[in-house]
C-alpha cells in the first residue's frame, strides 16, 4: 500500500496528526504496536493519572471537607479495586473513541511495529512475527517516551515502579517512597497520600518542580506538607534496593550524609526518555541528537526531506498538548499551509490539589535575560469564590514588562487553575498588556477573579481586593 502520509504512533501527537492531514486531503495510515490506541497519554499516562486523582480527591473531602459543609459521612471508606476498574473504564472509553476518529476520517491502521525499511518505507511487525511493508510520500514520527531510571536502578516492575506500574497497583502502599519531585511524582504522590499511604518525596535539586517559577514551588512545598507529604530536597540517591516486601533507598543530603528511607514501594520519576527503539532509523538515515532525540529543524523536519518528528521524540517539554500542536503543524505544512506553533506559550499544569499552572517566563529567566519587569501576585484566599468552596490556597502572579506592560509570564496555584491558565495564554497570543486583563469584567464570584486582580497588581500595583 501507499499512502501520502504514514503516522509511526498513535499517541496524542501521532493521531492529531492523521486526523489532521486526512481532513486536509491526504491518504493517511498510522501504525501503533499496542493493541490500543492512544500511546502513553491515553493509556498509562494523563488519563488514568487524572482518573484516579479525581477519584482519590473525592476520598480525601469526604475524611477531611465534607463536615465543616455540613454533610456528615460517618468513618468514609473506599474500594482500591473500584477505582482501579473505573480507570480502566475510562481509558477503554477514551481510546475507542480514537479508533473511532481514525474510522471516521478513513485512515488505515496497522497494529505492529513499526521500521524503516528505507526513507520511504516502513515495515510493520505484527505480534505473531508477520509482517508487512507500506510506502509512504511523507512519514511522521510520533513515538513518544518512556519513563527514565537512574543507572544503578533496577525497576523490578513490583516494588520498584515507574509511573506505568503506579496507575495499576493491587493495593496502597503503606509508605511509598517518590524519587522525583516533579509533575509525575507530585501527582502520583498525592493520589497515595489521600488514600492513606505515607508519602517521602525525594529530590535531588534545593526545590520540588525546579523548572517552575520558585514562588510556585515554595506554594506548592507548603500545601502538599500541610496534606502530610515528606520532602526531602537536595538529597542525591545513591541506591536503591529490595528485600522481600521492602525497599531501602539511600540518599546523600547536602551535608554529605547517608540518609536511609524504608518502604514498601519506590517509585521512580525521574523524568522521560525519547522512544526510539526498533525505529531503524539508520535505514533511514535518521540523525538522532547526544541526547537521543531527533534532530530536527523548525519545520519538525529531520535532516531526511520526507521524514518529520514531533512530541516526546524531539526537543522540548514533553507533554501531550505540545505534542498535539505540532502534529497539526506538520499535517498543515505538508498541506502546503503556513502553520506555526509559540514554544514559549504552551502551558505547563500540574494536577495536584491545589493545582499549579504557568505559561511564558519565569522571573529567574527574565533576570537571566536582563528583562525589566514588574510583578503583580494576588491571594486565592482574598476571593470570595475561594472562601465559598474552602479552597484558600495558592495565588496567581501577573509578570508584565516594566516599560510596555505586555505580559511576559503567569505562574498560579489554587483550584481550577489549569482551567484558568488558558486566559491568559490567549490573552499573550494577543500581546495584552496587564491593563487589558485588569480593565476585562471578570464575573463574580469566580476563581478568575485572581487573574483580574493580580493582573492589575501589577499594572499600577493597587488590586482592589487586597
Amino acid at each position: 500500500m501507499k499512502y501520502d502520509i504514514i503516522v509511526i504512533g498513535s499517541g496524542p501527537g501521532g493521531y492529531i496528526a492523521a486526523v489532521r492531514a486526512s481532513q486536509l486531503g491526504k491518504k493517511v495510515a498510522i501504525i501503533e504496536k499496542y493493541s490500543t490506541l492512544g500511546g502513553t497519554c491515553l493509556n498509562v499516562g494523563c488519563i488514568p493519572s487524572k482518573a484516579l486523582l479525581d477519584s482519590s480527591h473525592h476520598y480525601y473531602d469526604a475524611v477531611h471537607h465534607f463536615e465543616e459543609h455540613g454533610i456528615s459521612v460517618e468513618n468514609p471508606t473506599f474500594d482500591f479495586g473500584k477505582m482501579i476498574d473505573r480507570k480502566a473504564k475510562v481509558v477503554e472509553t477514551t481510546t475507542g473513541g480514537i479508533k473511532y476518529l481514525m474510522d471516521k476520517n478513513n485512515i488505515d491502521v496497522y497494529e505492529g511495529l513499526g521500521s524503516f525499511e528505507d526513507a520511504t518505507h516502513v515495515k510493520v511487525t505484527k505480534t505473531d512475527g508477520s509482517s508487512e511493508v507500506i510506502e509512504g510520500t511523507d512519514i511522521i514520527i510520533a513515538t513518544g517516551s518512556k519513563p527514565s531510571t537512574l543507572p544503578f536502578i533496577s525497576i523490578d516492575k513490583e516494588r520498584i515502579i515507574t509511573s506505568t506500574e503506579a496507575l495499576k497497583l493491587k493495593e496502597v502502599p503503606k509508605h511509598l517512597i517518590v524519587i522525583g519531585g516533579g509533575v509525575i511524582g507530585l501527582e502520583l504522590g498525592s493520589v497515595y497520600k489521600r488514600l492513606g499511604a505515607d508519602v517521602s518525596v525525594v529530590e535531588y535539586a534545593p526545590t520540588i518542580t525546579p523548572t517552575m517559577d520558585k514562588d510556585v514551588s515554595k506554594e506548592l512545598t507548603k500545601v502538599l506538607k500541610k496534606q502530610g507529604v515528606k520532602f526531602n530536597v537536595s538529597h542525591g540517591v545513591t541506591a536503591v534496593e529490595r528485600n522481600g516486601d521492602e525497599v531501602i533507598v539511600k540518599a546523600t543530603n547536602k551535608k554529605g550524609e547517608e540518609i536511609t528511607f524504608t518502604g514498601d514501594y519506590c517509585l521512580v520519576a525521574v523524568g522521560r526518555r525519547p522512544y526510539i527503539e526498533g525505529l531503524a532509523l539508520d535505514k533511514a538515515g535518521v540523525k538522532v541528537t547526544e541526547r537521543g532525540q531527533i534532530d530536527v529543524n523548525d519545520h519538525l523536519q529531520t535532516n531526511v526531506s520526507n521524514i518529520y518528528a514531533i512530541g516526546d521524540v524531539v526537543r522540548g517539554a514533553m507533554l501531550a498538548h505540545k505534542a498535539e500542536e505540532e502534529g497539526v503543524v506538520v499535517a498543515e505544512y505538508l498541506a502546503g499551509e503556513k502553520p506555526h506553533i509559540d514554544y514559549n506559550l504552551i502551558p505547563g499544569i500540574i494536577y495536584t490539589w491545589p493545582e499549579v499552572a504557568a505559561v511564558g517566563k519565569t522571573e529567574d529567566e527574565l533576570k537571566a535575560a536582563n528583562v525589566e519587569y514588574k510583578s503583580g501576585k494576588f491571594s486565592m484566599r482574598a476571593l470570595g469564590r475561594s472562601r465559598a468552596s474552602g479552597d484558600i490556597d495558592g495565588f496567581v502572579k501577573v509578570l508584565a514588562d516594566k516599560n510596555t506592560d505586555e505580559v511576559l509570564g503567569v505562574h498560579m496555584v489554587g483550584a481550577r487553575v489549569a482551567d484558568l491558565i488558558m486566559e491568559m495564554a490567549v490573552a499573550m497570543e494577543f500581546r495584552a498588556s496587564a491593563e487589558d486583563i485588569a480593565r476585562i469584567c471578570h464575573g463574580h464570584p469566580t476563581y478568575s477573579e485572581a487573574v483580574k486582580e493580580a493582573a492589575k497588581a501589577a499594572w499600577d500595583g493597587k488590586p482592589l481586593n487586597a
